[in-house]
This record gives structure tokens, sequence and C-alpha cells, in this order.
């Protein structure tokens, strides 16, 4: 059997290389979808030790299928403890995060990433497109050790200035966050469709460290909004393995977030994913 695995989805190629983002031990704070595959990945990896923390506030749960939404039952299921979501975000505040894992529309130079509007020709009272909003990302990014961006490559998403700053990375530069008296590390990595990003903390710009098997170096620079500074030593991306993406097809079984499973979910197919969950624990 080959190692590498040559058929996966963009959504899985995110968790994989959102998954070797984390180290042994860590607690890791990851948002619905990928990110969380991400993790539940890496706990059932490399990293079995790392403690995933949800927002509802479940503390180490273990679960062997993936989170629907916060209010799944199988964000405490097992956990560690179960507590207010006030209480995971203060603690997150205190230091006790060590990673955490987002997403947004727009993301410049500084790391920081947008998902409130896109202004156009408009303002943030008229802007061309309004977005979800915050959630916990801005608490992730203000707060965690270090926290890791994903987003497709695409020149509307990486921009020289986003509109609108909903979670803040460097901000303005290298002493953005001192400035601002925000306590976590700040951005490590944008991990992309094609390539994945670095920060350089002397500088607080994000550069190109890998490329995908089959792109450019030249097609990224064309897909950033920014003059991109590139590593002397850019390598290639490990491809997913073939462990990693059976894991992953495993965890989301139901394709809920690799593929059209939400699209598809109702009240009574949600039953049976519990019931069949539920048999598979007691091993009928």
């Amino acid at each position: 059997m080959p190692k590498y695995s040559t058929d996966y989805s963009l959504p899985e190629f995110f968790a994989v290389c959102s998954a070797r983002q984390i180290e042994d031990g860590e607690v890791v704070f990851a948002g619905i979808g990928s990110p969380l595959l991400g993790a539940m990945l890496a706990k059932q990896t490399h990293a079995p030790n790392c403690i995933i923390v949800t927002e509802c506030g479940g503390i180490g749960p273990e679960t062997d299928r993936t989170f629907l939404g916060i209010g799944d039952n199988v964000c405490v299921e097992n956990a560690i403890s179960n507590n207010s979501l006030w209480r995971l975000f203060a603690d997150q505040q205190g230091g006790f995060i060590d990673i955490g894992m987002i997403g947004g529309a727009q993301v410049d130079k500084w790391g920081n990433l947008n998902s409130t509007a896109i202004f156009g020709d408009g303002d943030y009272y008229s802007p061309k497109t309004r977005l979800p909003g915050s959630g916990g990302a801005n608490d992730i990014a203000s707060s965690a050790g270090r926290f890791i961006i994903t987003t497709p490559l695409d020149k509307r998403r990486f921009v020289e200035r986003v509109d609108y700053i909903t979670s803040p990375g460097y901000i303005d530069g290298p002493d953005g966050r001192t400035k601002n008296g925000l306590p976590g590390g700040g951005p490590s990595a944008i991990i992309t469709n094609k390539a994945i990003f670095k920060f350089d903390k002397a500088t607080g710009e994000a550069y190109l460290d890998q490329v995908k098997s089959g792109v450019t170096i030249q097609e990224v620079i064309d897909n950033v909004g920014w003059d991109l500074k590139v590593s002397s030593n850019v390598t290639e991306i490990e491809e997913p393995t073939v462990e990693q993406i059976e894991v992953v097809r495993t965890l989301d079984e139901y394709k809920i977030f690799t593929g059209d499973g939400m699209s598809k979910l109702t009240f009574e197919n949600l039953l049976q994913m519990h019931y069949k969950a539920f048999e598979k624990k007691l091993n009928l």
C-alpha cells in the first residue's frame, strides 16, 4: 500500500495540514469544521495527549465522530470537565490555550483576519457583503498562545490590508499586539490549498514557506495582494498520508464538513448517526 494518498478533497487537505501544526500535549481550541477535524486527527495519530477544548465549555472530550456544532453532545462526551462558555474564554485569556485554529474571508500580510464585512465601494455601515462576524475567533486570535489560519489562496482574500480587523494578527507590525495589550502570541501559519505561509517574528509579516506539489512560487505570488516575502528555502508540502485520510473519513463519515453532508442532514438521519455511534461503542 502506498504511503501517500492521491485522492482527497480540499477540506481533508486542510484538516491534515492543520493537524500537523499541533504538538503532543498541547491544548487546542479549534472551531467547528476542518479545524476541529484537524485537531481530532492529530489526537488520533501523532498527538494522542493533546487536549481539545470546545466553544461550549467542554474540555478534553473523547469521541470518534466529528462535532456537528457547539451544542452537539459529543462536545462533552467523556470530557475531563464541562464548563460554561465564559469560563473557557476566561481560561484562554489566562494563557491556558496553546493553539487555536480559525479562518476568514480576508487575510493580510500581518495575519489580520476579516470575517465581518467586505466594503467594496461602501463602508462598515453599507458594505458590499456582510459576513457572519467573529463568533469566538477574535478571542482565539487575541489570547491563544498562537493561532493557525486556514483559507483558500485567492487574491481577493489575500489583501494588502483587510477591510475590517475581526481577528487581530500582528495588526500593523511586530509590536502591534503589544501596543494593543493582546496577551496571545499571534498567528504562526496560514494554510491554503496551494501553499503554507509562516510569519517572521522580526517583522510580523507573512512569508512563503512551502508550496504544494505542482504549484510554482510565481503562482503563489500572483495570488497575493502584497509584496510577498519568499523563504530562501521553499520546500514542498508533504502530501496527506493514506492513514490520515482514512482517519478523517472515519471521523466525518457522513461528510458533514468534507462534503455535502450538512445539506442532507435531517432529524431522522441525525438520530441514525447517534444510534450507530452508540452501537459502535457497545460493539454491536
